[in-house]
């Protein structure tokens, strides 16, 4: 018997590591949806990294929402940070009152965080995410989402692994 335990002793200690690593560090994530086309599209696997809390704007986050009374995972790109205003006006993007190149947008119809929700300025640790499909996309437009409170983020991604054909780093 102590000669299997020995055997198996190294199995288990690479198994706890990939449990740990898994489940506080790294982790694969699945786009489900076109809501990120043309920069990442349905089906694409991407590494999530939980460690870095970090966030600044235009990363590519994944985000725990609650839509239809589920839970569920969403990737979408972070537009505006905390307590800055956010607002589109003839499809150009505004923060705090000052115009800001936003490459990602497709189209986005004009809204204010005051026509949204009724605040000049995101609260306290929350952020305003769109996904690149703006036209197909539920996010911070959408009641059900909002804007996001910063314990909500799993974690921010910039590095795609299937398809293998577009494997390695995107923005």
């Amino acid at each position: 018997m102590k000669k299997i335990l020995k055997e198996l002793y190294p199995y288990l200690i690479i198994i706890v590591v990939v449990v740990l690593i898994r489940s506080f560090i790294v982790t694969p994530v699945r786009v489900d949806g076109s809501s990120m086309d043309s920069t990442l599209n349905n089906g694409n696997i991407l590494i999530l990294n939980k460690f870095d809390k970090t966030y600044d704007r235009f990363d590519i986050v994944v985000i725990n929402a609650y839509i239809d009374g589920k839970k569920t995972r969403i990737v979408k790109r972070i537009i505006g940070l905390p307590l800055e205003s956010v607002e589109y006006k003839d499809n150009d993007l505004y923060i705090n009152g000052k115009l800001l190149k936003d490459k990602y947008n497709t189209r986005t119809y004009d809204f204010s965080l005051k026509e949204l929700y009724g605040v000049e300025v995101l609260p306290k640790d929350c952020y305003f995410v769109l996904g690149d499909n703006r036209t197909n996309s539920r996010d911070s437009r959408d009641e059900q989402v909002k804007y996001i409170n910063k314990k909500d983020i799993v974690g921010k991604t910039s590095i795609r692994i299937f398809p293998f054909t577009k494997i390695g780093k995107f923005n």
